[in-house]
């Protein structure tokens, strides 16, 4: 029997002009087609005007921020799991990305998480560390491996949309797709038979 395909939804978490976010993501995504087994979804925070300032606890939020948030949330409710793209700006993520999982925290838990971060030298490692403690805190599991390029800017071909030396990546890539399938199939099993405790 041929089971039925995970839903994946892909973040861009920067919206910072002349981004390598997008070229990140536009290359995992079709990496994660490729993989198989996978619907994929691609939500650019730069497309959604979230705001920073929330209503009070018990307040709903007006008219036009429910149309922004709430076809969001839906979009990460549907999915079976997640992966990030981010890069490490000041030894951490973006403060968009935070805002966009703030917004809609339910919707993380008892899903699996993988990460594909950017940068310098540290090739955004430091942003993935922080965001394994902010998943955590929605009982979202992060996966054990990573994609994560170093000088990021450099990996890139001429056009700027595909790496110049691909095995290593598409490997990382592969891992991390296979774990992330591993814990979505398993948390689907789980929350089948009983519903999530949070």
């Amino acid at each position: 029997m041929t089971e039925k395909k995970l839903r994946l939804v892909v973040v861009v978490g920067s919206v910072r002009g002349g981004r390598l976010g997008g070229t990140v993501a536009a290359w995992f995504a079709r990496r994660a087609a490729e993989f198989g087994g996978f619907d994929v979804d691609v939500v650019d925070l730069a497309e959604v005007d979230l705001p920073l300032v929330w209503p009070a606890y018990g307040e709903e939020p007006p008219p036009g921020v429910r149309a922004v948030s709430e076809p969001l949330a839906r979009r990460f409710e549907e999915a079976d799991a997640f992966v990030v793209i981010t890069p490490e700006y000041n030894h951490s993520y973006p403060a968009v990305l935070k805002n966009a999982i703030d917004w809609h925290r339910r919707q993380w838990f008892g899903k699996p998480v993988g990460i594909v971060s950017y940068g310098g030298l540290s090739g955004g490692l430091r942003a993935t560390e922080h965001l394994r403690g902010v998943f955590a805190e929605l009982h979202a599991v992060t996966v054990r491996d990573t994609v994560s390029f170093h000088d990021a800017w450099g990996h890139w071909d001429e056009a700027g949309t595909w790496p110049k030396d691909p095995k290593a990546c598409d490997a990382a890539a592969e891992t991390l797709l296979v774990q992330l399938t591993w814990w979505a199939r398993a948390l689907l099993d789980a929350k089948a038979k009983s519903p999530y405790p949070a």
